[in-house]
């Protein structure tokens, strides 16, 4: 697909002539250049992306019960049916129904404005989960499926999708202590039910900004913070501000211990290795390990510790002693420096129409799928800035939504994420399931004279988060997930289902889109002048990104072996402790007194025992990207070979084997991960 064409009109006002440059925008690209159409207000509220219910908070209630009605009927169906394929069917549909209230909540409970709603979000996902808890040691459920796996003459006539899925649920039952005997049963699910609690503890508190007397500042950095009365209110670490003095009182502040929060997450990492060595795990990590590519903690260290040896001499080095707050700084400093990099002159080519726009042709050429804008109806969307796209494929059609929640306003996080609201699977009737996921941005709006302007940053977030939301779109299996009911209520953090450490690659691998020129070429256009971004700025650019992409990456080393650490077994010291030895072996950044950076690691929920995912996502990426679209960005036949192998089969299929048929070895995944830092 052709970008639209630029065209220009001159305007001559008061006998002098002005240059006005207008853009001819697609649809999509002036829908996302221009303010949101208003809603009619005269028209029906049709509820939270179109559930009926949902036109109020009390709807949560009303989807909850229906779901918990459904859950009993789909049981006794597993329970008192002879063993075959419709026995896996019946968990899909009770899967299902579960997560499409749990899936929505788990949105609704931080994204949405109306506190009224978010409170009722959150207790449908605590008692929705108590429920998937109790399932998930339901003897008889478990005997039904145990029957199936038995019976060798039916598991035979199974195909491999159903039977993979009969195994994952099966390997649920199995980490959840079904094997236990009643007390211990129990046990797990008092266990199971106390995290839940403790999750939502910690993951609130991480996000809680810190206070401090205006005093204790000098008064010429105050006015750099939000100031409350006589208070001055810290929520962020400043990381790019200028000023040395507001990055390290940023960092001393906001990093300030909680007490409450230190002892949240002492109870959260004790109750987790309690529950993984009641159903017989020598750690939480080794329980959360089993199933993944990487498969035991050791394995994990052992690739984080190979990576640190390859990156320790690839540093940028610095003339000056460098502390914790200053490492975004200086990446930045250091790459504007070296290749003139500054971000107010790339953003008038990055206008959000424009990349829209990218993305839009990127995936028409690549895998002959567009966006279509439509118009929400009342009650749908929980913002006016909130846009929707139809996700078409040229030959199949209509594959799923996507709602973009891309604007900043009061109370929403300030985080880049993709929810799963709706997994796509083949329903009963024979149709399909259409996914519907939202993206979640912090942008800046459109104002009437200026439309949204990213700089290369959110440039490439966009396309990564688009990454995740594509995957979604493109999965076409049978059942809605492969992965087991007691990860539903981290399943925003899974995107589709699929392993933890396969999740990241297809957003990874957008990023290698975003960075090249030939890509980029496509749609880079200044807002106002229609001209195309030089092709010098954008190899400044991405030489740019290598500067500083090995420190980088050691980064995500320390947060990964972190992570690796808390969850594996009992230290008997301090987490905070835990943080100042893992720093010094994996960062070299000195630690600072009396700060608990762990306190605001708020992927230790989702991603617990997990978080070195990106790394290995990112490895695979960089497989990917040179074995099929290096060469040729656009090639057609590689992009249908992507969906075909890979992004098509959601939780359905070993990662592995969709990579490379085998096995890969962690020498593999250094091959592959370190080349763009030489």
């Amino acid at each position: 697909m052709m970008l639209a064409c630029q065209r220009f009109v001159s305007v001559v006002r008061n006998s002098r002539t002005l240059s006005r440059h207008v853009t001819t925008w697609s649809p999509v690209g002036a829908a996302f250049n221009a303010q949101q159409r208003k809603v009619d207000l005269l028209q029906k509220n049709v509820g939270l992306f179109g559930v009926p219910a949902l036109s109020t908070p009390a709807g949560f209630e009303v989807a909850q019960q229906r779901a918990l009605r459904e859950t009993e009927q789909l049981v006794e169906t597993a329970c008192n049916n002879p063993p075959g394929a419709l026995t896996v069917e019946t968990f899909d549909q009770l899967s299902d129904s579960l997560c499409k209230v749990a899936d929505l909540a788990d949105f609704v409970k931080v994204g949405h404005p109306d506190p009224a709603f978010r409170d009722a979000a959150e207790k449908a996902c605590i008692n929705i989960g108590t429920v998937v808890e109790r399932l998930n040691t339901n003897v008889e459920l478990c005997r039904s499926l145990k029957n199936l796996l038995d019976n060798k003459e039916v598991l035979d006539s199974l195909d491999p999708d159903t039977r993979r899925v009969a195994e994952l649920f099966m390997f649920d039952f199995e980490i959840s202590g079904i094997h236990l005997d009643e007390s211990k049963v129990r046990k797990a699910v008092s266990l199971n039910v106390n995290l839940l609690d403790l999750n939502n503890e910690f993951l609130n508190g991480t996000h809680l900004p810190n206070r401090i007397e205006k005093t204790a500042l000098p008064e010429h950095i105050r006015h750099c913070f939000s100031i409350d009365g006589n208070s001055i209110q810290i929520g962020g670490l400043h990381a790019d501000s200028p000023d040395e003095l507001v990055r390290e009182a940023a960092y001393k502040i906001f990093l300030f211990p909680n007490s409450s929060l230190l002892l949240c997450l002492d109870d959260l990492l004790t109750c987790r290795n309690e529950l993984a060595k009641l159903v017989g795990y020598e750690s939480f990590a080794h329980r959360a390990l089993n199933g993944t590519m990487a498969k035991t903690p050791e394995t994990v260290m052992k690739f984080l510790e190979l990576l640190t040896d390859k990156l320790s001499d690839r540093y940028g080095r610095s003339q000056r002693v460098l502390m914790p707050w200053d490492h975004s700084y200086f990446s930045s400093a250091v790459r504007a420096e070296r290749y003139k990099i500054d971000p107010s002159l790339y953003s008038p080519y990055f206008s959000l129409g424009a990349c829209m726009e990218g993305l839009n042709m990127l995936f028409s050429q690549l895998l002959g799928v567009s966006f279509r804008n439509e118009q929400p109806m009342a009650g749908e969307v929980w913002s006016e800035e909130v846009r929707k796209l139809a996700v078409v494929h040229e030959t199949e059609g209509l594959l799923g939504y996507i709602y973009c929640d891309f604007f900043r306003r009061p109370d929403k996080p300030h985080q880049d994420c993709h929810f799963t609201i709706q997994g796509g699977r083949l329903k009963k009737d024979g149709e399909y399931q259409h996914p519907v996921v939202v993206l979640m941005l912090s942008l800046p709006p459109p104002t009437r004279s200026t439309p949204t302007l990213l700089n290369p940053g959110m440039m490439e977030n966009l396309f990564h988060e688009m990454g995740h939301a594509m995957h979604s779109m493109l999965g076409r299996t049978r059942y809605q997930h492969g992965f087991p009911l007691s990860l539903i209520i981290a399943l925003h953090m899974l995107r589709t289902r699929c392993s933890t450490d396969f999740a990241e690659v297809p957003s990874i691998l957008m990023e290698f889109f975003a960075t090249d020129y030939r890509v980029v070429n496509q749609f880079a256009r200044h807002y106002q002048t229609g001209q195309p971004l030089p092709k010098s700025m954008v190899s400044r650019l991405c030489e740019s990104k290598r500067i500083c992409g090995a420190a980088d990456t050691q980064l995500q080393v320390f947060y990964a072996a972190l992570d690796q650490v808390y969850h594996g077994k009992p230290q008997n010291r301090s987490t905070t402790d835990i943080l100042k030895q893992m720093q010094e072996k994996f960062y070299g950044l000195p630690y600072v007194p009396n700060t608990a950076w762990q306190l605001r690691f708020s992927h230790l929920i989702g991603y617990g025992a997990k978080y070195y995912s990106y790394l290995m996502s990112r490895a695979i990426a960089s497989m990917v990207w040179r074995q099929c679209f290096q060469k040729d960005p656009f090639n057609r036949d590689m992009g249908e070979r992507y969906r075909r192998e890979m992004l098509a089969h959601g939780g359905s299929k070993e990662p592995m084997l969709m990579v490379q048929g085998k096995e890969l070895t962690l020498t593999i995944f250094l091959g592959h991960y370190l080349p763009p830092f030489l």
